[in-house]
């Protein structure tokens, strides 16, 4: 079935009426409906009373306002809730509060709505606003459902929210990402909840019925190790390679994976984002170097020259050479438009596993197993110079920002600085103890990553040559690190078939991504930081006092009142909390996530009336009641 214009611009139309209230405003109504209790949100707008009161209420929320203010900001609130108002009317006999806007036949209507609104901040919090009036008012429950149906469509993040009470029905939220929220008193029926993603969500007295979830025998993103990793140059974008043959595109903001490029016949060893985002080269052991386009993720060009399998590729600054290293020893250049050979450089007599552009375009440099790094003149062709000092073959080359500072990590456990101009070595960073597989400057050049085959990451201060921080997480070798574009987050891949997120400021894992399914402890802090809660894959729920260090006994004065404490820090942004649940899911196949979900009483029946509850368990949620008895 297909919808005609007139019926896509309707829906537009109606939304239309409320795009330019002031988003502010939608929180002020929704906290004085509450206060008041309204009920009948339709028949207290109705009344001019009942109106002009709550502009008055809107209006006290803002300070010191002069008399020729008071009366411009009253005819902007009297605007504002007139707006409101003639929406909430006309959408009660609307199409979008009668219907599941849900289904196949209506999802030319959601998806071109989307398309008009889906970067206009005020829609999405009036959205979120019609979510919440499903707390309040029955008869715009489908309008509600609706809504929520619309920005999980739209990826809007929902992390963190308090969605205590709300009422949803008719609907899919498949995929949504509820991480951490609030959950508790909301009533869900027949929802599609096919994974969803409630890790550390609280669900308190839910009613959820009639639900709809599918579930998969098998989690996947790669099939084998993650040999690499590349964020794209505007940060949306996570590119990984594996030895299962294939690159994967996935959303950083979702988690959700957008693409798979499927092109190389053996493992994929390294890709490369161009420098504005358009395209990726990707090389493996099939000799071949792919060029893909990351619009249509189709092959732009194959690039047939090498002998052995390539191990590195990269872009020039400007984007039109990539540069290729291989175990044939040599070194090439191409020209990315023709995808033409323009240059060969040979002079190592090994492997060569890394090379790396300057800042400036002019220089290349590569690192082999023969020990050395060389750098090479782009006009002449020839090698410039021969850096010597690593021990063992040498990984990974990285310039600096500025083009002052050459890194190098090698098999002898060592990372080198090198000074560019004169080739001698400034620093020796030691600090691994197993091979350096990858470095990486952070944007502003202060910071170096490094990782290693030791399972661990570690952050070096380019100053002063000290070691900033050693990321633990990953449980085998680890093979990738890039940071993203503004350096606050840092990528990783590792033979344990996850990529990980890390926080640079705080050096905590900021997000697990991976495809195959684990049971993993969740920690979380009361509100004032002195308990510390702890679920395990022993499905037991334990209370620490974080002063003393020692478990909190159910016999304690203090045990009593801790549960209700555990509702505010899912709600601040708390710099000592660590999170071991996922909070991004990469995965082909989507599953219902529940590690560290927090449920006490309320029902979790599916459409064919059986229990869920044991399902949440075996993803790792906490059942408090019978844990309580216990």
């Amino acid at each position: 079935m297909h919808c005609t214009f007139e019926q896509k611009d309707a829906i537009f139309n109606l939304f239309a009426q409320v795009n330019d209230v002031d988003e502010q405003i939608f929180s002020f109504i929704l906290k004085i409906f509450k206060k008041e209790k309204v009920f009948d949100i339709i028949q207290y707008l109705s009344d001019q009373e009942n109106k002009r009161h709550l502009e008055q209420q809107v209006l006290q929320q803002q300070e010191n306002l002069t008399q020729v203010d008071y009366q411009k900001k009253l005819q902007v609130a009297s605007s504002n809730i007139q707006k409101i108002t003639n929406f909430i009317n006309k959408v009660k006999d609307h199409d979008f509060n009668n219907k599941d806007y849900s289904k196949e036949e209506n999802q030319e209507s959601i998806k071109d709505l989307i398309k008009r609104i889906k970067d206009d901040k005020q829609f999405i919090e009036f959205l979120q606003f019609l979510v919440h009036l499903t707390t309040l008012d029955k008869t715009l429950i489908q309008c509600g459902s609706n809504s929520l149906h619309l920005l999980v469509q739209m990826k809007v993040d929902l992390r963190n929210k308090n969605l205590e009470n709300i009422k949803i029905e008719n609907t899919s939220l498949v995929g949504a990402n509820f991480v951490r929220c609030n959950l508790s008193g909301s009533e869900f029926n027949n929802v599609n909840i096919s994974g969803i993603n409630l890790n550390g969500a609280l669900l308190f007295n839910c009613k959820w019925n009639n639900l709809k979830i599918l579930e998969f025998n098998n989690l996947d993103g790669h099939d084998g190790y993650v040999s690499s990793v590349c964020i794209s140059p505007d940060g949306s974008t996570l590119a990984s390679s594996g030895y299962d043959k294939f690159i994967r595109l996935w959303d950083i903001k979702t988690g959700q994976l957008k693409a798979t490029l499927d092109g190389h016949a053996n493992p994929v060893w390294s890709i490369c984002f161009s420098p504005d985002g358009s395209a990726l080269a990707s090389s493996g052991y099939d000799k071949f170097i792919i060029l893909w386009d990351i619009k249509t993720g189709q092959q732009k060009a194959k690039l047939d020259g090498h002998a052995n399998c390539v191990y590195s590729v990269c872009f020039s600054p400007d984007g039109n050479r990539l540069a290729s290293g291989s175990s044939d020893k040599s070194i090439r250049l191409w020209d990315v438009k023709t995808g033409q050979q323009k240059a060969k450089f040979d002079g190592h007599n090994s492997q060569v596993y890394s090379v790396c552009f300057s800042p400036d375009g002019t220089t290349l440099v590569s690192g082999g197993y023969d020990k050395f790094i060389r750098q090479w003149d782009l006009k002449t062709g020839l090698q410039k110079a021969q850096l010597n000092g690593h021990t063992s073959p040498v990984y990974s080359v990285c310039f600096s920002p500025d083009g002052s500072t050459l890194a190098s990590g090698s098999d002898d456990k060592s990372i080198r600085l090198w000074d560019v101009k004169t080739g001698q070595q400034k620093v020796n960073l030691t600090g691994h103890n197993d091979t350096v597989r990858q470095v990486c400057f952070s944007p502003d050049g202060t910071k170096l990553a490094s990782c290693s085959y030791d399972k661990s990451i570690r952050l070096w201060d380019i100053k002063t040559g000290q070691q900033q921080g050693k990321l633990d997480g990953h449980t085998f070798y680890v093979y990738s690190v890039f940071f993203s574009p503004d350096g606050t987050v840092l990528a990783s891949g590792s033979d344990d078939m996850t990529i990980r997120l890390w926080d640079i400021n705080t050096g905590q894992q900021k997000d697990k991504l991976d495809g195959h399914q684990y049971y993993y402890n969740s920690v979380c802090f009361s509100s004032d930081g002195t308990i510390l809660a702890t679920g395990s894959k022993d499905d037991s729920l334990r209370l620490w006092d974080v002063k003393t260090a020692k478990e909190i006994q159910a016999t304690d004065k203090i045990y009593k009142n801790i549960v209700a404490q555990f509702k505010t820090p899912l709600f601040q942004q708390n710099p000592f909390q660590v999170s071991s649940y996922s909070i991004l899911v990469i995965s082909k196949q989507i599953n219902l996530q529940a590690q560290g979900t927090q449920i006490l009483k309320g029902e979790f029946i599916n459409h064919q009336g059986k229990d869920l509850r044991p399902l949440f368990l075996s993803k790792g949620s906490c059942i408090l009641e019978g844990l309580m008895q216990k």
